[in-house]
């Protein structure tokens, strides 16, 4: 009777070949623990998982040290003195020449009349006259001079005219110095007069006109009141006026 292919099969595998399927077991384990081992010891070094960490240290900044700059002191530079040479210079330079000092005025000795005309009223100072103006007994400083209103009235003596004002009682007024404590008054001028304070006159020079502004003497006819003081006291002009 003829055997089937699993009979024949079982038989080998009874037989020898039982040893043969053996061996090629072992082998196969050996191939295997062979790849495991070298799989288990790389050649290379060991590559830690993740790669290799790069670590980049920064270095720190070095501090930059300070320096306080002090301002250097000026050097003060010593001004040589000057030589004898240049004080001779300066030495021979001229000095300002003074200036010459005004020589004070001296009072004059006479005075030109400031208009022409009569006497209606003398100087009286120690005697009291009537006053029709007034109606009472008065003493008077000066002179009143016929002269007609508009007259030109002219400057006594040289001098300077150093008051120009309305008098309550006088009326319009011109004061001249003419040196040496000598001082003449002409009143009862027009309203304008023709000089101002400051104003150097000389002798016949106009300086007003006959007026109406007196109060004091308005019942006399028309006439300048003229009166002379020497440092402040009353003089009678009459002493000073030629005839």
């Amino acid at each position: 009777m003829k055997k089937s292919f699993y009979h024949k099969v079982g038989d080998f595998i009874e037989g020898k070949g039982f040893y043969i399927v053996l061996a090629l077991c072992l082998a196969a384990i050996g191939v295997s623990g062979w790849v495991l081992f070298s799989s288990l010891t790389p050649d290379q070094p060991e590559t830690p998982v993740g790669g290799n960490a790069v670590i980049t240290v920064t270095p720190m900044p070095t501090p930059v040290a300070t320096v306080a700059v002090t301002p250097e002191k000026p050097v003060l530079t010593a001004t040589p003195k000057p030589t004898s040479t240049a004080a001779a210079v300066v030495s021979s330079t001229p000095s300002p020449t003074p200036q010459p000092t005004a020589t004070p005025r001296s009072a004059p000795t006479s005075l030109a009349w400031p208009v022409t005309g009569e006497v209606l009223t003398g100087h009286s100072l120690e005697t009291l006259a009537y006053d029709v103006t007034m109606g009472d007994w008065r003493t008077h400083a000066g002179v009143d001079i016929a002269a007609a209103v508009g007259a030109e009235v002219r400057a006594p003596a040289a001098g300077e005219v150093v008051l120009v004002t309305q008098d309550v009682m006088l009326g319009t007024t011109v004061v001249i110095d003419h040196g040496g404590d000598l001082r003449t008054t002409c009143a009862n001028l027009a309203a304008t007069p023709t000089v101002e304070v400051g104003d150097q006159v000389s002798v016949g020079d106009i300086i007003g006109a006959v007026g109406e502004t007196a109060i004091s003497e308005s019942a006399l006819p028309s006439h300048l009141h003229f009166s002379v003081t020497r440092a402040g006291e009353p003089v009678d002009p009459m002493e000073l006026l030629p005839d």
